[in-house]
Parts: structure tokens; C-alpha cells; sequence
């Protein structure tokens, strides 16, 4: 450092936040030749001139030191004024080096105190103090008056962002100073850019409206600050923030500083962020379009094969596809057979059938001809949309099948066409164009598919209440992840199923009379992952009517899903018996294997076929649910099962509202709510049958 010689130059400190300058200040009041004073807040600019030889501003969250030295300059223009501030890429060091800062200081360089120091300095050393009430500015040659005057060369030389200093007194306004990290930035040196105008940077895409803007602020003296696309040295583009700003002489503009910050990462950013916008716009309308069309022909469906052809005509006539076809499980020959098919491409009609059968390393094509796993069937076991664009598998599925293009082939989506845990079948999609089977194309089929198994889910629930033929399956089963089998397991009882209730939130409550302790059953509920409550409502002759909220994976769910009713389950000493009941047309074989697949060790022992009466019972139980709210057919339930309206009932309301953890006055509200529908019901079906 440079030795101060003669009196210590008295430096003013300023600041709101002393705390958070405190290193700072204390390598500057460490310094020979230097006495620093701490001024007690942010004074009036007019009383720092005299007695002063530099003052030091800070600029943070609290002090604004870009006021205080603008304010000192009116009052005292020659008094060297150090700003002490982060740099706020190139923002605060513009507007302190238009308001003739004399040293500018970036708080964030790690040897700041010693930076500092020097700064200082430097800016007594260029304006001696002098003892007589204020400081003079040290002559400067003329010849060096432009450069010299308010640039503060070496604080802008460190600064992170790119510096250009222009002079727009001289020709086509050229570049005087570029600091280092111009050179950075844009790959030239000093010797290439100095003398010259700064639009060398910019190139065929260049913004015209943000040149203009530039070209526009330097005429008129002005501020300016644009955003557009420069070239480097080697030719790559970047996004280049630029801020002008003006210095005033005494008269007119002497200079401008240009700041020059690179923002090509956040306008990339930004503009992946509205590409992506617009694709999701487009996404959306095509969605909605889509299922629109297809939602509105399913809902005129009669039947699931109008359900399937409804999705694969829709689908197959659109730009996209140049062919479809929906695949459905025949389990007689434990394949994927085609119900229907569209699109330009025409294949006999035994070519579109895939063996479900195979075993490891995946399923066999049998009209494709080759051993490769095949889309649609990984679609089908997983229920998941299945999408092939690797040359490989293309080629393996079109090897042996000329109705495929195989040389315009670039892609196939496999669609399942499921609702829950259930897949009715499979759409199959075939397109010459690969680019379109994308992420956002895949929210499109996913949605499709989603609808047409909801509607097939639709219809073939509503067929076991319309229908008049019904089947009936009797089940046995040891099962043990079947919760009342390992119930009557553990606690060597006898379990009875006395109805359920399906919950708003998913869940099922299952009723059933035990023998069983009580305290066995509370033990194998806490250790059982498929029941989420367990209560006793009512304890009569030995046995106690339990209610146990189970999940909504539960099998009563499950097979509700399906269209199936459980009528009966009877539990004794880890072996139950079941009987459920499907409609005529449904398929029994998908049904048990389902069944079999989820609990294995259990084996169909009986089926019947019979015809309900001609106004059916299930009909009239439908009716009355749906007129229903949850909570007024679980307190109905609750008071029928527990035998509160037996003349020698042993329970009592409280016990059921507590049970369903409301109040004893709500359950009753619940209660004659569900007593009144239902006595409405009865006389409106008296009435109707005469």
C-alpha cells in the first residue's frame, strides 16, 4: 500500500448497519495514515464537506448509499466519495459511476478490508486534503481529462460484469475502455474492441426494436437498458443484457458506461417455458377435443362392443394413426382377440390375435412370428400404456406381417382400456410419424383410455342390476391375505357376513357376527395391513357383530368394480365359503382368475344359472341407495344388523352413533332420514304393482 504522507486524512464512516460492515471497518481504521470516524446513522449530505477528507457510504438492504452520494454531490462535488456495495450485476455500479463515485468497492471480494483501504487511498491521493475546511481536486492535464474524470479505471476493471466506457463526442460514438470481463464475454481484446462502435457484436438476429432503443437513449443523453442477441468472437450467439447509462460534465454527456451481463441461461429459460406453454395449450385443446368426441359416443353406447368401436374409430381417423385395433381377452384360448379395427392399413382377420400363455422371457406374437414381447400384451398385464419406437422392436413386430408397412412404420402405442385395477382390453396403435408418440401424446391416449374403461366399468356394472338371468358362484378358499379367513384362523372361530357399506372416501365397512374373543380380534386387527378399523356394535348369544373398515382393495370392492355382489361368506377355523353373484353374459373364467390370481389358494366349487322375478329385489335395493346419502344407509345398516329394532334389543343409539363417531342426536337425524326413504320407497312400489 501506499504510504499517506503528512496528516492522517480523516475518513467518514456511513452507515445504518455498522454490525454488517464491522471487517470492513475495522481493516480501514487499522490503516496508517487513516483516521476513521463512524457517523452516528446516515447524516445530512450538506454538513459531511467540511472538516472531511473521504468519505465511505455503504449501499445494503437498510442504507442507500446511491442517495447519499447523488446528495453529496450537489453540496460537494470535488469530496472523494467511496462506495461500498455488492455489484447487483452492473445495476448499482452503473448508477454510481453516473453520479462520479470515486472509488467503487464490490463487498463481495474476500479481501474487501484490504481492498477497501486501498481504494481509499487512492481517492485522498488524488484530491490532497487540504486543512482549511475542504478538499481540492489535484490538477489533471487536459489531454487526459475524458479518461481520467469520473471513469474510476480500477474499480471497474474488477467488476464481474462486462464495462464499456464510449465516447460520444468522437465519430460513431467508439469504445474507449472495455474492462476484462468484456473480454470474457465476448472473446475480444482490448485491442480488437477499443475505438470502435460496440454494434460489432451484434448479427443477423439481433433485435432491430432494442437497437433502436440504444441508438435513441445515446441521442437524447439517456438511461437505457435492453435485452438482445449478440454474437462472441468464435460466432456463438448470446443473450446479453445491456445497461446504458450517461456522464454529465458541467455542460453536456462527456460519456456513456455500457453494462454487459450474459442472461442466455434465464432466456433460454423463458423461452422453453412458452414453448412448453404452447405445447401444453395445443395439448390441452387435443385432449379436450378428443374426449369431447369420444366421451360423447361412448355415452350413447349400448353396449361394450359400441364402446370399442366408438374409441378405435375416433382415434384411427386422426392424422396421427394410420391404424388401431382393440384387443379383448378370450380366456378359452387365453389370448388377445380383436373386436374391431379402423385406419388405412387392412390385415386379414386372423392376423390381429396375440397368445397370452407364454411363458418367460415375455409373451409370443403369434401373428407377428417372432418371440419378441409384444406391446399390447405388456400393456394388458400392466395395465399401463405401452409405447415402442426402437428400430429393433418395430422390426421384430413387423417381421412376417405384410398388412404392416414395416418401412414406414415408426411407432406403436398400446393403450389399456382400463377402469381401477381392471383392463377390459387393449387399443393398439400404429403411426408412421415417431415424433408424435411424445410425452404429451401419451396424456392424450392414457385419458382415452382411462374414459372407455369407465364407461365399459359403467355398463357392465349396470348389467347385474338390469339383468333378469344371473349366475351364481360358490367359492372355497384358505387364503389367509382374505382377512375374515385369517381371522377364524388365528382365533379358531366362526365368522358370518351380514352386509357392507361403501364409504365417500374409498373405504368399505364389512359387517360380520363372531364368536371370537374380543381381544383376539382387536390382536389380529393391529397386526393386519388390510383392515383399518375394527369395532364390536352389539354383542348377543354369544356373538358380537363386528364392523370392520377395510380398504377399498378389499375384495367385496373389487368384485363391486366388476359388477360382481357378494351374497354370502362364511368362515370357520381358517376356511371360507363364498358366494357371489354376475351377471349371465359376464365372463366366469376372467372373473375366478382373477379372483385366483389375487388369492391363490382358492377353488371354484360351484356355479348356477337362474332368472330373477320379474320385478327384482336388487332392482328395488339400487333404487333406495341411490336415494341415500352414505351416512344415512351406514346408520340404516348399523340399526338392522345389530338388531336394534328386535323388541329385546341390547343395544342402544349411543352405542351406534359412538360407533360412527358422531353424536347421539345426529345418529337419530340420520336415522329417521333413512326410515323416511325408505318407507317412500315401499308404498311408491306398492303403488306401481297395483
Amino acid at each position: 500500500m501506499m504510504e499517506m504522507m503528512g496528516p492522517a486524512a480523516r475518513v467518514l464512516f456511513v452507515t445504518d448497519r455498522p454490525g454488517r460492515w464491522q471487517t470492513a471497518r475495522s481493516a480501514l481504521g487499522a490503516q496508517d495514515g487513516l483516521s476513521v470516524t463512524t457517523a452516528d446513522g446516515v447524516p445530512d449530505a450538506g454538513d459531511v464537506g467540511s472538516g472531511v477528507d473521504c468519505v465511505v457510504a455503504t449501499h445494503d438492504e437498510t442504507t442507500d448509499g446511491l442517495a447519499f452520494l447523488e446528495a453529496v454531490r450537489e453540496s460537494a462535488p470535488s469530496l472523494p466519495v467511496v462506495l461500498l456495495a455488492e455489484p447487483d450485476d452492473g445495476g448499482v455500479a452503473s448508477r454510481a459511476v453516473a453520479a462520479d463515485v470515486s472509488e467503487f468497492v464490490p463487498a463481495s471480494d474476500p479481501e474487501v478490508g484490504s481492498l477497501l483501504a486501498d481504494r481509499v487511498e487512492a481517492a485522498v491521493g488524488d484530491r490532497r486534503p487540504a486543512r482549511d475546511g475542504g478538499a481540492v481536486p489535484m490538477p489533471i492535464d487536459d489531454v487526459g481529462i475524458r479518461e481520467e474524470l469520473r471513469l474510476k479505471e480500477r474499480a471497474i476493471d474488477e467488476a464481474p460484469v462486462g464495462i464499456t466506457i464510449t465516447d460520444p463526442n468522437r465519430p460513431d460514438n467508439p469504445m474507449i475502455y472495455i474492462n476484462d470481463a468484456f473480454e470474457r464475454l465476448t472473446g475480444y481484446d482490448k485491442a480488437e474492441s477499443v475505438g470502435r462502435n460496440c454494434r460489432f457484436l451484434q448479427g443477423q438476429n439481433s433485435d432491430q426494436e432494442a437497437i433502436d432503443a440504444m441508438r435513441e437513449a445515446v441521442d437524447q443523453g439517456e438511461s437505457v437498458s435492453v435485452e438482445l442477441l449478440n454474437y462472441r468472437a468464435d460466432g456463438e450467439p448470446f443473450w446479453n443484457r445491456v445497461d446504458l447509462a450517461p456522464v454529465h460534465g458541467p455542460e453536456d454527456v462527456t460519456n456513456f458506461v455500457g453494462f454487459q451481463t450474459d442472461i442466455t441461461n434465464r432466456k433460454q429459460a423463458e423461452m422453453e417455458a412458452k414453448h412448453r406453454k404452447a405445447e401444453l395449450e395445443h395439448l390441452l385443446v387435443r385432449i379436450d377435443g378428443l374426449l369431447q368426441d369420444v366421451t360423447r359416443e361412448l355415452v350413447q353406447a349400448g353396449s361394450r362392443s359400441e364402446i370399442e368401436a366408438a374409441v378405435c374409430d375416433r382415434v384411427a381417423v386422426v392424422d396421427t394413426y394410420e391404424f388401431g385395433w382393440v384387443g379383448v381377452p378370450d380366456f378359452s384360448t387365453e389370448t388377445l382377440v380383436a373386436s374391431t379395427h379402423a385406419g388405412e392399413w387392412a390385415p386379414p382377420d386372423d392376423a390381429l390375435t396375440v397368445d397370452l400363455s407364454t411363458s418367460e422371457p415375455g409373451p409370443t406374437v403369434t401373428a407377428y412370428e417372432t418371440s419378441a414381447p409384444d406391446p399390447t400384451v405388456t400393456a394388458y398385464e400392466t395395465g399401463e400404456l405401452e409405447v415402442v419406437r426402437d428400430d429393433d422392436a418395430l422390426a421384430a413386430a413387423a417381421d412376417g406381417t405384410p398388412w404392416l408397412d414395416a418401412e414406414a412404420l415408426s411407432g406403436i402405442a398400446a393403450v389399456p382400456l382400463s377402469y381401477g385395477e381392471t383392463t377390459y382390453g387393449v387399443l393398439t396403435l400404429y403411426t408412421t410419424d415417431g415424433d408424435a408418440l411424445n410425452e404429451h401424446e401419451a396424456v392424450v391416449l392414457e385419458a382415452l383410455g382411462r374414459a372407455a374403461g369407465t364407461a365399459i366399468n359403467a355398463l357392465e356394472r349396470g348389467r347385474i342390476l338390469a339383468s333378469d338371468s344371473v349366475t351364481e358362484l360358490a367359492l372355497e378358499t384358505t387364503d389367509a391375505d382374505l382377512f375374515f379367513v385369517d381371522v377364524s384362523a388365528t382365533a379358531g372361530c366362526s365368522l358370518e357376513f351380514q352386509g357392507s357399506v361403501y364409504r365417500d372416501d374409498g373405504s368399505v365397512l364389512m359387517f360380520f357376527d363372531t364368536d371370537a374373543d374380543a381381544e383376539a380380534v382387536r390382536d389380529i386387527v393391529d397386526d393386519s395391513t388390510n383392515i383399518r378399523s375394527a369395532t364390536p356394535i352389539h354383542d348377543y348369544d354369544e356373538t358380537t357383530l363386528w364392523e370392520f373398515g377395510v380398504t377399498d382393495d378389499s375384495i367385496t370392492a373389487i368384485l363391486a368394480e366388476r359388477g360382481v355382489k357378494v351374497q354370502s361368506i362364511e368362515a370357520d377355523n381358517g376356511t371360507a365359503e363364498l358366494s357371489i353373484e354376475l351377471p349371465k353374459e359376464s365372463e366366469i373364467r376372467a372373473i375366478v382368475g382373477m379372483i385366483k390370481e389375487r388369492y391363490p389358494e382358492t377353488e371354484l366349487a360351484a356355479h348356477r344359472e337362474r332368472e330373477r322375478p320379474p320385478q327384482t329385489k336388487r332392482g328395488f335395493i339400487a333404487d333406495l341407495e341411490k336415494r341415500l346419502t352414505e351416512r344415512q344407509l351406514t346408520a340404516l345398516r348399523k340399526a338392522h344388523v345389530s338388531g336394534y329394532y328386535e323388541w329385546n334389543r341390547s343395544v342402544t343409539g349411543e352405542e351406534l352413533a359412538e360407533s360412527m363417531g358422531i353424536d347421539r342426536s345426529t345418529y337419530h337425524q340420520h336415522l329417521r332420514a333413512a326410515e323416511r326413504k325408505l318407507t317412500e320407497a315401499f308404498f311408491e312400489r306398492a303403488v306401481s304393482h297395483g
